[in-house]
């Protein structure tokens, strides 16, 4: 195996490779670690961030940014809990068509202005923010789940897992398919790595784009439909930092913040480690969980400058 081959090697698989090692060293340091019980936890609480990581790792790939994705958790759990009075399938359906027309909307501004995403997707995350507090009379309101199939969505177990696990797992293979089999997921990745190269081979950038950006929001609203589902209600001081965290994780799993690489398995590896990390520092028992945060924040800035250091030795090969 060459140079270039172990950096692509490092790049794509490397949080992989780190949980792994991370599971054995808290398994071997902490007897509670390796428990069934404690697993469960680590990857019911990472299903959530898992669902929204996806559809942010198909915006990062393609060369944009969403920052919305927090305050369209929150809603999305805000309008599953209202909709529930009606039952399960309004529950369901209403968070998934606002906030996919929030996604539409914003992916059209994108596309079709050239408006930077981060702007775009702020203004977003403001936007939504503050359509949420007026639902919910300023935070002041908050709506009980009434059905109970769906609360059963999100607090029914199958063999120790709740079922919004195996949406996640189910996700997450249609995403990889969709990213690596399909002409969609190519017109993604070259999109993310030349624009311009991508339009003068006949890509349907904008179509793309706003396409990403729908998916985005749409998987962020299911995530916060079934918290809602999970919680029996929905809660608005939630998702603040989500965006970050999702961010974050992609980023982690060996995304190119730049674009035009990246996959889904390394983000859902993503995910999983900062749950670890998170599962650790519970573990220690003298530290607070306000230190998961500057951990995950080191972890972050480390893997930035080694993915940085393994983009320059591909360019040397």
């Amino acid at each position: 195996m060459n140079r270039e081959q172990t950096s692509r090697l490092l790049q794509q698989h490397g949080a992989v490779m780190v949980l792994g090692l991370l599971v054995i060293v808290g398994s071997l340091a902490f007897d509670t670690f390796a428990t069934p019980t404690n697993a469960a936890s680590v990857v019911v609480s990472s299903s959530f961030l898992a669902i929204i990581a996806i559809g942010m790792t198909f915006v990062i790939i393609s060369g944009g940014i969403d920052l919305s994705v927090g305050s369209l958790f929150v809603l999305g759990g805000v309008l599953a809990a209202y909709g529930s009075q009606y039952g399960m399938l309004v529950a369901l359906l209403l968070p998934l068509v606002v906030c996919g027309v929030v996604g539409l909307l914003q992916g059209l501004v994108i596309a079709r202005t050239g408006m930077a995403p981060f702007i775009v997707t702020l203004a977003g995350l403001l936007g939504v923010r503050g359509l949420m507090l007026a639902i919910s009379d300023e935070g002041a309101t908050t709506y009980l789940v009434k059905d109970q199939a769906f609360a059963a969505l999100g607090q029914g177990e199958l063999l120790g897992l709740s079922y919004p696990v195996y949406v996640t797992i189910a996700l997450a293979l249609i995403a990889m398919v969709l990213l690596q089999r399909t002409g969609f997921g190519q017109n993604v990745y070259a999109i993310g790595g030349n624009e311009q190269a991508a339009a003068l081979m006949g890509v349907p950038v904008a179509r793309t784009k706003v396409l990403v950006y729908v998916m985005s929001g749409l998987l962020a609203g299911l995530a916060g439909a079934l918290n809602a589902a999970r919680l029996s209600s929905g809660v608005t001081i939630l998702g603040i930092g989500l965006e970050l965290d999702a961010i974050a994780a992609v980023v982690i799993g060996g995304t190119l913040l730049t674009g035009g690489a990246g996959g889904i398995t390394g983000s859902v590896a993503g995910v999983l480690l900062l749950g670890v990390i998170q599962s650790l520092i519970n573990q220690v028992g003298s530290l607070t969980s306000a230190f998961q945060q500057v951990v995950s924040g080191a972890f972050l800035a480390l893997v930035v400058v080694a993915q940085r250091l393994l983009s320059k030795a591909q360019r040397l090969t």
